[in-house]
């Protein structure tokens, strides 16, 4: 988690080293060969189980991604708003999936879509499809595909707790291994809710609230933190499940972007002082 820092969907490399178990100790360290089971691995969905049954192992699935989303609700005008219309996709598409070239007839269409039915721009007077497709004949391609109106993004408010030791070691906890920021090192906080919620601190102290609070946007949430800080001296002891990293050690133990901005906002330059990043 330490290397995955940064870099946001903290899911995806929990998922990753539980489908290389899963792989080694229930399936003699060969992959599924068909999508039913390749989806029943942990990080494996719909289209990345479709996409390595046909073109690692020629099962004759369909394969849909945006760019084959893009084509088919074009080809066939399909008025039904995404996401509810992968599945018209997926059922108008599995018919037309060759038995002998699977893989070949998913890569056709993923480089239909993102070379000639393009989302801006699209050459549709090029495109092998066009004589039957219904939007290019209206001459609608751009209303396709439908989009679901963008629901407002929510705010969340929140509280976190920076505490520094006279060493200058700060008081951090790992976070739960499931959930947003899931086995990540975080500074202790509270709840994240819409409405500002009450928050304990670690422990009793002279704790200060910074008058900015730290931003940040998650895929479907803005969430405000208020950081309160306070200095400890050498002798106080980390509560609970929490424990004193070394300022030298912050970049190194897995603080999400979040967290860095939390240290940053309460100790100025620690950050890259310690090595860490910008």
């Amino acid at each position: 988690m330490a290397a995955w820092a940064g870099l946001g969907y903290y899911s995806r490399a929990r998922n990753l080293i539980a489908c290389a178990r899963t792989v080694g100790g229930d399936h003699g360290g060969t992959f599924p060969e068909t999508a039913q089971d390749l989806a029943a691995l942990p990080g494996i969905g719909a289209y990345t189980s479709a996409a390595i049954a046909a073109l690692a192992f020629d099962e004759p699935v369909a394969v849909v991604d945006g760019n084959v989303e893009r084509v088919m609700t074009r080809w066939l005008a399909i008025a039904d708003p995404m996401p509810a219309a992968k599945e018209i996709v997926r059922s108008a598409l599995s018919p037309m999936v060759p038995p002998d070239r699977p893989g070949e007839f998913a890569e056709a269409m993923m480089d239909l879509g993102a070379t000639i039915c393009t989302p801006k721009n699209p050459a549709s007077s090029l495109c092998p499809l066009n004589e039957d497709c219904r939007a290019f004949s209206a001459g609608t391609p751009l209303a396709f595909p439908v989009k679901a109106p963008k629901k407002p993004r929510p705010t969340r408010h929140g509280s976190a707790f920076l505490a520094r030791r006279a060493d200058g070691a700060v008081l951090v906890r790992r976070r739960p291994p499931k959930g947003l920021l899931g086995g990540m090192v975080e500074i202790p906080g509270g709840a994240w809710a819409e409405l500002e919620p009450e928050a304990a601190p670690p422990f009793k102290a002279d704790w200060q609230c910074l008058p900015q609070k730290v931003e940040h946007v998650f895929t479907h949430f803005r969430l405000l933190l208020n950081v309160h800080a306070t200095d400890c001296n050498q002798e106080t002891p980390a509560p609970g499940d929490c424990w004193w990293a070394a300022a030298g050690d912050l970049p190194e133990i897995g603080l999400p972007s979040l967290m860095a901005k939390v240290v940053e906002a309460a100790l100025p330059g620690i950050m890259r002082k310690s090595g860490g990043r910008n």
